[in-house]
């Protein structure tokens, strides 16, 4: 990563910047500020998105195999989720708290080992089953975390309604119905991705012959921990009817949840490189 090694430090400059103009916004009811955040936002995004292309061109395989291009394209998925949402829902605020946890993986990725890949592991992995399971993996996390994100939004406000704190900030937030939605949308697209993703990836471990150690790695049975959270939510709201309060701290529990699979297991499994 050493020849694009200043894309990458503009980048979390920049990234910094927006979320700055976000933590101004949040605090001063500032437009302005909001405006300048996105657009700053948005050219992260590209920056990002060119120092994935460039990577490919340098490795010649997909950016997402060592902790650091993981935690890459994790806040990238973050970024492009929070950019179309505000983009399709304006749901102020949104983007701010959704960035503050994209800022921390960016930054995080910084300083991780960008580890060197072998051309024997390199090559087992290059190929489409391996790389649809590692992306979808990452597009359902980035997906339960920003849901998560929702449901942090939809109990501020509740407090905030609760304890009469009327004000402008208040109004800029989203209504709880439209917060909930949103959080279960997200969820409703996670479940099935990750999933699908798992499948593959059990697949994938059957023909490099990892069987039987696959199903005793700490990686795979806290993804599917991750499941299993994720998709008793769902349980909740589609079958027992939850709503509000209770489903939110779900929800949030999840994001916890999905920490813990991130970077705990991370150091307990035996083959996932990439976490």
């Amino acid at each position: 990563m050493s020849s694009i090694r200043w894309i990458y430090d503009l980048t979390i400059i920049l990234y910094a910047l927006s979320v700055l103009g976000y933590f101004v916004d949040f605090l001063q009811n500032n437009r302005k500020a909001n405006r300048i955040a996105f657009w700053l936002l948005s050219i992260v995004w590209v920056l990002q998105l060119l120092v994935m292309i460039f990577r490919v061109i340098e490795t010649n395989r997909f950016p997402i195999l060592t902790p650091n291009e993981g935690l890459f394209f994790y806040a990238w998925v973050i970024v492009t989720l929070s950019l179309l949402i505000n983009w399709f829902f304006r749901v102020d605020f949104f983007v701010f708290f959704t960035n503050i946890i994209g800022f921390i993986l960016m930054a995080v990725s910084w300083f991780a080992p960008n580890n060197y890949v072998s051309p024997s592991f390199s090559d087992q992995l290059i190929n489409e089953l391996a790389i649809i399971h590692i992306t979808m993996a990452f597009i359902a996390y980035g997906a339960f975390t920003v849901s998560s994100i929702l449901s942090v939004m939809y109990l501020t406000q509740y407090n905030m309604l609760k304890e009469k704190k009327v004000g402008k900030r208040l109004w800029r937030f989203e209504s709880l119905g439209r917060l909930e939605s949103l959080s279960y949308l997200l969820n409703v697209v996670g479940v099935p991705v990750l999933f699908l993703s798992l499948i593959l990836g059990l697949i994938y471990g059957y023909k490099m012959n990892l069987a039987p150690s696959i199903f005793y790695d700490a990686k795979v049975i806290s993804s599917f921990i991750v499941l299993i959270v994720y998709g008793f939510y769902l349980y909740l709201k589609v079958v027992q009817g939850t709503y509000g309060r209770q489903l939110a701290y779900w929800n949030v529990a999840g994001l916890l949840v999905i920490l813990i699979n991130y970077f705990l297991a991370a150091t307990l499994t035996e083959f996932h490189l990439w976490y």
